[in-house]
């Protein structure tokens, strides 16, 4: 299999372009895909089952996360592999991880069918939902494996420079996804919802695997597995993971706090949740093209190539974010209630945007810094850059000035100031090691 974009030789603008345009779009699909769910569940079931979908997501993000993080630790070391055109080890490290995957996705599945009930309670879930988002969770990790290996063949297409199955991939399981949700909605409920995802997920993973065998991009031979390679799996892949995941884990805590304040306040903050993803997937698709990108300039020693593409993405990535964070903030209103048709949640939604909304500017600064960390093979670095923002500032300061007085605002700014501390550190934390790496 041949590199589709040649990021050390070729053009800045041209080569970021192909390769982020295509990875947007599937996100902007993957967007549509998650709110295929909310949309039927909050115009057809009403307030408290959306509030139910609420305390779901979080786990749901977590996982989602994890396999995004982990199969990205794959990519650090296939695109450096491949930037030293060293194309025995790539295949290697293709067939082993490939294994790795499959183990870990149906562990992971196993383990949470077992406890999540206690995770539910950990999560102060009120009573008036655990019924429904237990059995929500209880299908829909059944899917786990479809998705995990889903992030992770694209992860292994994007070290090649391929971003563009991505996207067809993720039309197909959006189109189904919205065509069975109503379906399975009507005959079963809130539970069908799940189902829908489930089937829509594993349709998905066939049409893909179906797609690779026939196209041979590439041989999976089980001759070429390699245990010795396994510790440099969970050398890149644990940090990714971790790092990928932080931001769900700080949401389970946020979720936790708006719990408290009724079901409005919880139906309210699953619809930013929902419209965030507009603002956050642009920032996650530099991030993951960038680890892609550095890490193929870092395997051929042109760091100077990989400052021009950080320059190129930052640029880009804070016009874009200017023009969707204001049109978010300006139709926070009549967007909330596409989902729940309440005003009080719809106020609460409007209040939230107003205050973070140049954190999303900054949201992503930071991830264009951290895809860099990443692509240098520095993901413990990005790793301990999120945790300082999201678990040593964000966490406890929310639950500080939530129960300071400000209540609900005070939360929303805590989500804030995070942002703005995310952005220095990780621009301080990139610039170092990339001067490091120079010299």
């Amino acid at each position: 299999m041949n590199t589709k974009i040649d990021f050390i030789k070729g053009n800045t603008k041209k080569c970021l372009t192909a390769m982020v345009l295509p990875m947007m779009l599937a996100m902007f699909l993957n967007m549509a895909y998650n709110l295929v769910d909310s949309l039927w569940i909050g115009n057809l079931l009403g307030e408290t089952a959306y509030a139910a979908l609420t305390n779901s997501t979080p786990i749901i993000l977590i996982l989602s996360s994890v396999a995004m993080g982990a199969t990205n630790g794959i990519s650090i070391l296939l695109s450096q592999a491949i930037g030293a055109n060293a194309k025995e080890k790539s295949d290697k490290l293709i067939v082993t991880s490939l294994v790795v995957a499959i183990v870990f996705s149906l562990g992971v599945t196993v383990l949470l069918e077992i406890t999540l009930k206690p995770i539910l309670i950990l999560l102060n879930t009120p009573q008036e939902v655990m019924q429904p988002a237990y059995q929500y969770l209880a299908i829909y990790i059944l899917g786990y494996l479809a998705v995990y290996l889903y992030c992770y063949f694209t992860a292994v297409l994007r070290s090649f420079g391929n971003s563009v199955f991505q996207v067809i991939a993720m039309l197909i399981c959006t189109v189904l996804n919205a065509g069975l949700d109503p379906l399975f909605i009507h005959f079963m409920g809130f539970n069908g919802a799940a189902v829908a995802t489930v089937l829509s997920q594993t349709l998905c993973l066939i049409f893909m695997l179906i797609y690779l065998h026939k196209k041979q991009l590439f041989h999976l031979r089980l001759s070429l597995f390699d245990r010795r390679m396994i510790p440099s799996f969970f050398a890149k892949g644990i940090p990714s993971a971790f790092q990928q995941s932080i931001p769900a884990i700080s949401t389970s805590f946020v979720t936790s706090l708006v719990s408290g304040y009724g079901i409005s306040a919880l139906a309210a903050y699953g619809i930013t949740g929902k419209l965030e993803i507009i603002l956050f997937y642009p920032a996650m698709a530099l991030n993951m093209a960038l680890t892609s990108i550095v890490g193929q300039c870092a395997g051929g020693r042109r760091y100077d190539r990989a400052k021009e593409y950080i320059k190129t993405s930052l640029l880009y990535g804070i016009a874009g974010l200017i023009i969707l964070s204001v049109l978010v903030v300006c139709f926070s209103n009549p967007l909330s209630h596409l989902f729940v048709d309440s005003d009080a949640a719809a106020n609460i939604v409007g209040i939230y945007f107003k205050i973070v909304s140049i954190g999303y500017v900054l949201n992503t600064v930071t991830n264009c810094f951290l895809g860099s960390l990443n692509g240098l093979g520095k993901p413990s670095k990005s790793m301990l850059c999120m945790v300082l923002y999201y678990m040593i500032i964000r966490m406890p300061l929310a639950w500080i000035l939530s129960n300071c007085g400000l209540g609900l605002n005070g939360i929303w700014t805590a989500v804030l100031i995070s942002h703005i501390i995310a952005a220095v550190a990780a621009a301080i934390t990139a610039n170092h090691e990339l001067s490091k790496q120079e010299h």
